[in-house]
């Protein structure tokens, strides 16, 4: 059965910042779409520079490379290493410019090949990719923050992470050397009436997952979806700039 996506997104400047650090884009190319949300940091101009820089390098390496990946392993390199290819540009442009100098972004990205029954899903720092399917929902991202990375050394739990002192506190993002050769690329089997989130903490950090789930189950259309959840986020008192797309998964007509 041939599947199509269904976008819809939504970036909002918030109730408190002066300008909008987060990035977000849909690229649809004849054999491929690329998903895109970036959270910028780094004050000033910086974090917007870094995260509007992010989403142009991945699509253009992507573009560059993927089209001719045979298999899943070198999809899956292949969209590491754009990742990383961002992350070396965005650490130049920084050591070139000092008032770059602390730039730094999120990224979460979603890879769907035209014709596939997959969806690519990668992401580095705290902002998320989620997959809601049969009422329920699931994350598929790791965050990077330091609260996480004490979760997995059992230090402390999931539920102390969510308000603890460093859950806002990444120590791998795009602009730090600990991007290594890359994020983790997950491959997610996808079928027609999956949905997927993905979202800028803006979002994520002020509204709990069921009621991201509960509001997502609400909204048929894609756009009024993504819409609602960034006023959802500035109801619930999100003191971040919201971003967020949410992707339909549907029977190609």
């Amino acid at each position: 059965m041939a599947l199509a996506l269904n976008i819809g997104k939504c970036t909002l400047l918030g109730n408190y910042r002066e300008n909008n650090e987060d990035a977000i884009d849909v690229k649809i190319f004849p054999d491929m779409t690329i998903c895109l949300v970036a959270d910028g940091m780094g004050g000033q101009a910086a974090g917007e520079v870094a995260s509007k820089r992010a989403i142009e390098i991945v699509p253009r390496e992507l573009k560059k490379y993927l089209s001719t990946a045979v298999s899943n392993d070198d999809s899956k390199t292949i969209i590491r290493r754009s990742i990383v290819q961002a992350n070396e540009e965005i650490m130049a442009m920084a050591k070139l410019d000092h008032e770059l100098k602390n730039m730094g972004t999120t990224i979460v990205a979603a890879v769907w090949r035209k014709g596939s029954s997959i969806l690519y899903v990668t992401g580095m720092g705290d902002s998320r990719a989620y997959l809601i399917r049969n009422k329920k929902i699931e994350q598929l991202t790791t965050d990077h923050s330091i609260a996480q990375a004490l979760v997995e050394a059992k230090t402390i739990s999931a539920a102390e992470a969510k308000t603890h002192r460093y859950r806002n506190v990444l120590w791998k993002f795009l602009g730090s050397s600990e991007v290594g050769e890359g994020p983790e690329v997950k491959i997610v089997p996808i079928q027609a009436g999956d949905r997927f989130l993905l979202c800028s903490d803006g979002l994520s950090g002020v509204v709990p997952d069921e009621q991201l789930l509960e509001f997502i189950l609400q909204k048929e259309d894609v756009q009024e979806c993504a819409d609602g959840l960034g006023q959802l986020a500035l109801d619930s008192g999100s003191k971040d700039n919201v971003s967020c797309l949410v992707i339909a998964v549907a029977e190609a007509k």
